[in-house]
């Protein structure tokens, strides 16, 4: 009877998850709360090919079915394994998927900014970079990695530290700029179900630091990562599956 309650909750929740991302009708406001006409040009700055599609797609799906205009910045082309020039193509391909124009993606093979857990990215280099793409496109908004980067990747927290070095010394000062938000493993591989608590996380800081953006096309989310082929072994796929970055986003503000 105790298995039988707990499987039957499960079940419940796990509707109602579903029932959240495709039919709950409350307006999410990330970059509509002052002017919900105006459309703004998004830098999202990333490590390695796949990042967009494995950590921040229900982003990219939010800015695209919205009309922003999504430019993308990676730092490497994934060559820890040798496989940098294919792992830069599924990149496009990903990105075709999830409808950001290839002439607005930018991918660097820098001899200085190697993919790697060993390879430590300079902060100054990479602000440096960050600037030269904020003033070619004229950028209103940066997303990126936060501190910890989500799976712990010490290129992804130097992604984070170059883009606050960048708004530190040389950003205007009307920048908005954003981090993922990471979680515990617990929550990480809760799929779904971590809905809920990311709600409760955005409910507990003041308005306007925090917005939670569900995925609303979650299968191109899983589109776009099926491009990564030379990824696509069985602990992406259970990563994927089981993530809960697959299905939301939850952003907060760099101050």
């Amino acid at each position: 009877m105790g298995w039988m309650l707990v499987i039957v909750s499960v079940f419940v929740v796990w509707v109602a998850s579903i029932w959240k991302i495709f039919f709950s009708h409350s307006k999410p406001t990330f970059l509509n709360e002052d002017s919900p006409l105006l459309k703004k040009n998004v830098l999202l700055v990333l490590a390695h090919p796949d990042d967009e599609s494995m950590f921040f797609s229900p982003t990219i799906n939010y800015l695209t079915s919205r009309g922003h205009t999504v430019y993308l910045l990676c730092m490497s082309i994934g060559n820890s394994d040798v496989m940098g020039s294919i792992r830069k193509d599924e990149l496009y391909r990903a990105c075709v998927v999830l409808k950001v124009q290839l002439d607005r993606v930018k991918v660097l093979d820098h001899p200085d900014l190697q993919d790697g857990f060993g390879q430590v990215w300079n902060h100054c280099l990479l602000a440096n970079i960050i600037e030269e793409e904020f003033y070619s496109h004229v950028i209103d908004v940066i997303i990126t990695f936060d501190s910890y980067g989500v799976s712990g990747h010490c290129n992804h927290g130097d992604v984070h530290y170059g883009v606050r070095k960048f708004l530190h010394d040389s950003s205007p000062g009307n920048i908005e700029a954003w981090e993922l938000v990471s979680t515990n493993i617990l929550r990480k591989y809760t799929g779904l179900f971590d809905i809920w608590m990311s709600n409760l996380d955005v409910k507990r800081h003041p308005r306007g630091v925090m917005h939670c953006l569900l995925n609303e096309q979650p299968r191109k989310s899983f589109l776009a990562m099926a491009q990564h082929v030379s990824q696509w072994v069985w602990f992406r796929k259970l990563f994927v599956t089981f993530s809960s970055y697959t299905y939301i986003n939850t952003l907060r503000k760099i101050e």
